[in-house]
């Protein structure tokens, strides 16, 4: 009798494994694809097009760079402020253009949507970068934007540009920049729009030798524009090298390549302090990631060149299982890093991982992390779980996307959601005729649809509390490395 039992276990524990992988998640990732899109028209700035969707959203900041005569209309407004960060727009672009470039064609309808949200981005940074000698950085001075609570379409503060020069030289921004648009060039290219491209292509290479060739920093060029609000702390050289190594894979040219090669080695000591940084500061992981598929592709290069260890080096330090794992979890197993808005290090990680599991697919090579040998299909579980916390497999059972599930933050750090809409309430309002609207525990009045919020603490609590901005705020950076992951469950949860 005993043995029936233990057979009837088994077989039960057997079926529910199955049952598992053959249903691992009831989440809608295709719908959370679609929602997460959208977000980037909420954060549209300029003359919006008639085919605007969140139409609660109207035209703003039309004269931006009039002052120096030039048209500077377009871009994101990085987050619930007003302001135009061009150095975490472009990397939350180059999250954009890499995600489509891998995932595109699991999007379905929504490619086009994702081509849309990636050129509102390169049609201005082509604006921004069409001075010989000049790159325009921000528009929007940020202490005046952040003294107000305000909506875009309503904007009395002053829409300061910053720019550097050869003079004043900004070498993060500009080559931001440059990966951005040779990026966006491959997306472009591989889904039919040729002629632009080429465009990118060509401004890319231009913007990086500038970039290059007039080295410093834009923290020393910009002082309090750029600081304490996206000051780099990292230096420069990785957005070089970030840089370098997108112009390689859109020209194959050996010039890029021996570039990324040799200043592998300079910057080696940023390089291994910074192993487990990915975002808009720090670039140091994505690189080991991005050139991985080059390197796995050539003989030789494996022993020759230090990526595929750094790469293998970082997925060491973030799979739980790992013996040399060094990332800290919430008890609901949400991937957590110290400072504001965590979410933006579980999406651009989770990104990385998931990118890697699919350059090592069609190879031998192995990950070892000391004695534990790391699966591609891990790599794939992990970015998964971490993706269905963000939609609400958490002891919240809350989605920290807005507008997806029936559970999700109703008080966003936002100034456009917050405040009435221009529709409802036509009359200006100033400066501070946004405050009680912020100061209020009231739902917001414009729902953000897609907008994913920096999220809980380590510890799983989430208050959805509109002035705690480090919890309830969203920003272009979450939700860019997002749309490629949901693009990638999304096809597999349909097969």
């Amino acid at each position: 009798m005993r043995g029936k039992i233990l057979v009837l276990v088994l077989l039960l524990v057997g079926y529910v494994i199955m049952s598992s992988d053959a249903n691992p998640s009831l989440h809608d990732y295709g719908d959370a694809l679609s929602k997460t899109i959208l977000f980037f028209e909420g954060q549209r700035s300029g003359k919006l097009p008639s085919t605007q969707r969140l139409t609660w959203r109207k035209d703003s900041a039309l004269r931006d760079g009039a002052d120096e005569g030039m048209d500077l209309t377009g871009g994101y407004y990085d987050a619930g402020d007003n302001v135009k960060f061009n150095f975490p727009m472009a990397f939350s672009t180059t999250l954009l253009a890499w995600g489509v470039l891998e995932y595109g064609k699991s999007m379905g309808p929504d490619l086009p949507h994702a081509l849309e949200a990636v050129r509102w981005s390169t049609d201005y940074f082509l604006k921004s970068t069409a001075t010989p000698g000049v790159v325009y950085a921000q528009v929007g001075d940020p202490n005046g934007d952040h003294n107000c609570w305000q909506r875009p379409e309503d904007m009395d503060t002053p829409r300061t540009v910053y720019k550097v020069s050869e003079k004043a030289p900004g070498s993060e921004v500009a080559a931001e920049i440059a990966a951005a648009l040779a990026a966006a060039s491959l997306a472009f290219k591989a889904f039919g729009d040729r002629p632009y491209s080429k465009l990118l292509l060509q401004r890319a290479s231009k913007v990086f030798e500038f970039a290059d060739k007039y080295r410093g920093s834009y923290n020393d060029s910009m002082g309090s524009g750029a600081c304490p609000f996206y000051c780099d702390f990292s230096g420069y050289e990785d957005e070089l090298l970030w840089a370098a190594a997108w112009l390689h894979r859109a020209t194959k040219s050996p010039v890029y390549w021996n570039y990324v090669v040799h200043n592998i080695h300079n910057f080696k000591p940023q390089i291994e302090g910074g192993i487990l940084e990915f975002g808009w500061d720090s670039k140091h992981a994505g690189i080991n990631i991005l050139v991985s598929k080059y390197v796995l592709s050539q003989q030789n290069l494996e022993a020759t060149t230090p990526f595929l260890s750094y790469a293998d080096n970082f997925v060491c330090n973030v799979l739980p299982e790992s013996p040399t794992n060094t990332v800290s979890f919430s008890p609901g197993g949400l991937l957590f890093k110290s400072g504001v808005c965590n979410m933006q290090h579980t999406t651009a990680l989770s990104f990385l991982l998931l990118v890697y599991a699919r350059y090592l697919k069609s190879s031998k090579h192995v990950i070892r992390c000391n004695n534990v040998i790391i699966a591609q299909n891990q790599l794939v579980r992990f970015t998964r779980k971490q993706v269905d916390y963000i939609l609400g497999d958490n002891p919240l059972n809350v989605s920290y996307m807005v507008g997806y599930g029936t559970k999700f933050p109703q008080r966003i750090h936002h100034r456009a959601s917050s405040l009435p809409s221009i529709v409802q309430q036509p009359q200006h309002i100033n400066c501070k005729g946004g405050t009680p609207y912020f100061l209020t525990d009231q739902p917001n009045q414009n729902l953000l649809i897609g907008a994913v919020v920096g999220g809980p603490d380590i510890h799983d609590a989430f208050a959805d509390d509109r002035i705690d901005a480090a919890k309830s705020e969203p920003t272009t950076y979450v939700n860019a490395p997002l749309v490629g992951l949901l693009a990638y469950f999304k096809a597999r949860s349909s097969h």
